[in-house]
């Protein structure tokens, strides 16, 4: 996978180089550009060649997804700051997660504080619970459930 995204790199720097134009959209066209030159040479090679080109739409849709749940988390933030009536109802709740590694731990926790109204509090000892302190806790379980199913499971599919 890594050879793979080293190839995609230097691809995209090929193409830059040809076109003589060093500029971000000039870069992740180049990189799409690769991308499926690459995908198209390892249609024959093996599983391991082809991981590399499932794994990267995964990681840009997580991507896509965490800007979407961190923009939805300002607004919810700004229009509560901006508005006469205080509507947050904070809450401390414990997060029991399904993640095998501590950098997957640290990859989660750090996911949940840069988003606006939630903070990680504490790590149990045995590394299971989260402690997780939430600006707008209304309903627990709907709010465990949303991180399970959402951040959760998108850092799964892209960690593993």
């Amino acid at each position: 996978m890594i050879k793979n995204f080293l190839l995609n790199i230097l691809l995209s720097l090929v193409w830059v180089a040809l076109t003589g134009h060093l500029n971000y959209p000039n870069f992740f066209f180049g990189f799409f550009l690769g991308f499926g030159i690459l995908w198209i040479l390892a249609r024959s090679g093996t599983i391991e060649d082809r991981h590399y080109f499932f794994k990267v739409p995964k990681i840009i849709l997580f991507f896509i997804f965490f800007l979407y749940d961190m923009l939805r988390a300002n607004l919810q933030v700004a229009r509560d700051i901006l508005s006469p009536k205080f509507k947050m109802s904070p809450g401390i709740v414990a997060f029991e997660h399904s993640l095998k590694s501590d950098f997957e731990i640290t990859m989660l926790t750090n996911l949940i504080a840069l988003t606006p109204g939630t903070m990680v509090l504490k790590i149990s000892p045995d590394k299971r619970f989260l402690f997780i302190h939430s600006f707008y806790l209304k309903d627990k379980e709907k709010f465990v459930e949303r991180l399970r199913n959402g951040m959760e499971k998108k850092l799964i599919e892209v960690m593993r």
